[in-house]
Formats: structure tokens, C-alpha cells, sequence
């Protein structure tokens, strides 16, 4: 099965943003576009959304009424969806089909486990490969004279200690490495965290849970950067 995974739309942040008094114009569109585009390029027999589909929590805002159902329209048209809720979700479930909707901890489809993040994966999980978004992470990349360049976004590939997550994860079952990636945010205006910081973030269980050794970071194109080790020695 061919999966296409996207993490964090965060549709609607612009209105979010208008409340602190940065007015920016919506770029739903151009974000939506890039998302048919690459379906119709590559043909995924599945899109899975990780997440933080919309942006404002509390509350459900004007643009997220209107420029949800028009995206999700869109998609299903050219691709079965399944979403995995995320902290800034409440609402969401309005605009979705039941059976498009995973659970909070998590599911397994084709052997692969997509979550969120925010929240303690199931140990159904366990022994599989994680897939999560939740964190943007993000790495800030050396030129060849030792700048600093803008802060790029990134895949944080690991390994997870179940003896640091909930009961039902003890490391002695005998099961297979569990292993994480975590996502880069689709939205560019979310920001994000230095992959060098997640692991202190205490944004969620697999954040705080991930092995910082043989860890792995690639830029969103896939180019590998290094180990995470080397990373923090660059820096």
C-alpha cells in the first residue's frame, strides 16, 4: 500500500495569527494545490493527515468553517483519508466521515503506526515503525563558511524507549525495535523545534521518549544530514 503522510496543516492559522494583530492572507489555497498536485503525481492508495488539520483550539474559526470542507472535498475526490486528531483538533470530527477518523493513541495500517503525538501511543504500536508529527521539527544547517543558515525543515528518524512511556511498553516483551519519525509541519508558518531541543520540549510522551543515540535527521527532501550527535557538535 502507498501511503502519503502529511503532518500539521494548521489550516486556519492566519486567523490566529489576526488575533495578535499579524494580518496576513490566507495561503489555503496554494497549500491545498501543492497537496493535489503530489496526489495526482504519485497516486498514494492512501492520504493519512497527522494532525493539527486546523489551527485555533479552543474554538473553530470562520476560515477553518470555510476552507475545511473544501479542502477535505478536494482530497476525497482523489484519495481515501484517514486522520489522526491532534491537540488542536476539537471540532474537527464535524467535517469528517467516522470511518475516517483514527484513534487519539493511534492505529496500525500496513504494519506502519500513524499518530499525532500529543498523546501516549497504544501499545498495539509497539514493535513497529511510529510515524508522528506534533513537534515541526526543524535544523539549522552550516553553509560552507560556517553561517548559519534559516532553520530548515526536517525528519527526526529514532528509536523509542518503552521503558519511558506508559504501562504495556516494557522494553523485555521481546518484540522488535520500536522506531519513530517525526514529521516536519506542511504549514510554513508554523515554525518550529530545533531538532537538538525536542527531546527537552515536553511536548508529548514521544518527544520525551525518543533515543537520542544512532538518532537520524534528514531534510523534508530526504538529503541525510547527519546524526542528531553530530548535529549538536556542529553547533
Amino acid at each position: 500500500m502507498r501511503v502519503m503522510v502529511v503532518a500539521d496543516l494548521h489550516i486556519g492559522i492566519e486567523s490566529g495569527l489576526a488575533r495578535y494583530g499579524v494580518h496576513i492572507t490566507s495561503n489555503a489555497g496554494m497549500r491545498l494545490n501543492q497537496l493535489v498536485s503530489t496526489i495526482e503525481t504519485e497516486r498514494p492508495d492512501l492520504l493519512v493527515l497527522l494532525g493539527d488539520v486546523k489551527h485555533n483550539v479552543p474554538a473553530t474559526s470562520r476560515q477553518e468553517f470555510r476552507e475545511i470542507p473544501e479542502m477535505l472535498r478536494r482530497l476525497r475526490e482523489l484519495v481515501p483519508i484517514k486522520v489522526a486528531p491532534g491537540n488542536h483538533d476539537g471540532g474537527l470530527k464535524r467535517f469528517l466521515r467516522d470511518d475516517e477518523v483514527l484513534p487519539v493513541d493511534g492505529a496500525l495500517i500496513d504494519g506502519t503506526g500513524y499518530l499525532h503525538g500529543h498523546a501516549c501511543p497504544s501499545p498495539d504500536l509497539r514493535g513497529h515503525l511510529l510515524v508522528a508529527g506534533h513537534v515541526h521539527p526543524v535544523v539549522s544547517v552550516r553553509d560552507e563558511v560556517g553561517c548559519v543558515m534559516r532553520a530548515q525543515p526536517a525528519y527526526l528518524y529514532a528509536g523509542l524507549d518503552g521503558d519511558c512511556l506508559s504501562t504495556g511498553w516494557a522494553s523485555d516483551t521481546g518484540d522488535p525495535p520500536t522506531r519513530v519519525v517525526f514529521m516536519p509541519a506542511f504549514n510554513e508558518l508554523t515554525g518550529g523545534i530545533d531538532v537538538t531541543e525536542i527531546r527537552g520540549s515536553g511536548l508529548g510522551p514521544l518527544s520525551r521518549c525518543f533515543s537520542e543515540d544512532r538518532a537520524e535527521v534528514f531534510l523534508a527532501d530526504g538529503t541525510f544530514i547527519g546524526s542528531l550527535a553530530s548535529v549538536r557538535h556542529e553547533e
